[in-house]
């Protein structure tokens, strides 16, 4: 159980809900919008955030959008991971989306906060990153378009009270060769200790990262790496893993040297699976 009160506020446009943020700000509410709310849910009983105002958005259509607009096709930040994953239109991300947690919670987890949440996995987030999207979103200033590296830098960087309404993924990136690996602690099931995304793009790989480092990441010293075709294939993925941009996690679910290990292995899957290569 949530051990605070809070007030509900379920705004029927974007520009009403920065508007509604904005006064809820200078009454001193500290309010937080809410699309799926499993995240708020969870780490409200635990205790480690508070408001005194949600403002769900997940009934607003800027944030429920699913369609092409001028070659790219638009995702809205409300659709829940089970409403992407069944739509098809980017295979790369239903992949990706069909292994965030269980399908109960999918059918609750929200686009847009899998990637705007706290927890360091936000897997969703990374074939948007190996796409060069956009985002799109609605704050004080209006509506802004940015593209997907300008603001997120190991978590999406909007302005307070800024909204994420939608993502816009080039049509030409949407069927392009992929892999998206996720290893578990056990099999099919378990606690996720990492999850490589990757396209292959002209010829090169590109590859994203989940569970490597304490945020998600995609990383060109590491794609360099990965593409040198100077260097023999097991010397490509040390030289990769030796580029990672932080620390590899080291927690109760897998150590540092066994997360190492894990990825090491995947990024030889990755690269059999896209280039045909193997030791």
């Amino acid at each position: 159980m949530i051990q605070f009160d809070f007030e509900y506020y379920s705004p029927q446009s974007a520009q009403e809900a920065v508007k509604l943020f904005q006064s809820l700000e200078r009454e001193g509410k500290k309010p937080a919008y809410c699309s799926g709310g499993t995240e708020q849910l969870m780490l409200g009983r635990m205790n480690v955030i508070h408001t005194n105002a949600v403002i769900d958005i997940k009934d607003i259509p800027e944030c429920r959008t699913l369609q092409f607009e001028r070659h790219h096709l638009a995702l809205g930040s409300a659709l829940t991971l089970t409403e992407i994953t069944e739509n098809g239109g980017f295979p790369l991300l239903s992949k990706a989306a069909r292994e965030v947690a269980d399908h109960t919670a999918r059918n609750k987890i929200t686009l847009g906060g899998n990637i705007c949440g706290q927890i360091f996995y936000r897997e969703a987030v990374l074939p948007f990153l190996l796409t060069d999207s956009k985002v799109v979103t609605v704050g004080d200033k209006g509506k802004k378009r940015y593209l997907i590296h300008d603001v997120f830098d190991q978590q999406l960087k909007l302005s307070k009270g800024e909204i994420l309404i939608s993502l816009l993924i080039e049509e030409r990136y949407l069927h392009q060769p992929f892999a998206s690996i996720k290893v578990r602690q056990r099999w099919d099931t378990g606690y996720p200790l990492a999850t490589i995304s990757a396209l292959e793009i002209d010829g090169r790989v590109r590859c994203a990262f989940s569970g490597v480092c304490s945020y998600p990441f995609r990383s060109a010293e590491v794609e360099s790496a990965l593409n040198d075709e100077a260097l023999p294939v097991g010397q490509r993925v040390e030289e990769a893993i030796n580029r990672l941009p932080g620390p590899v996690l080291d927690d109760a679910q897998g150590s540092a040297e066994y997360r190492t290990f894990v990825i090491k292995h995947t990024l030889f899957d990755i690269l059999g699976m896209l280039k045909k290569e193997t030791l």
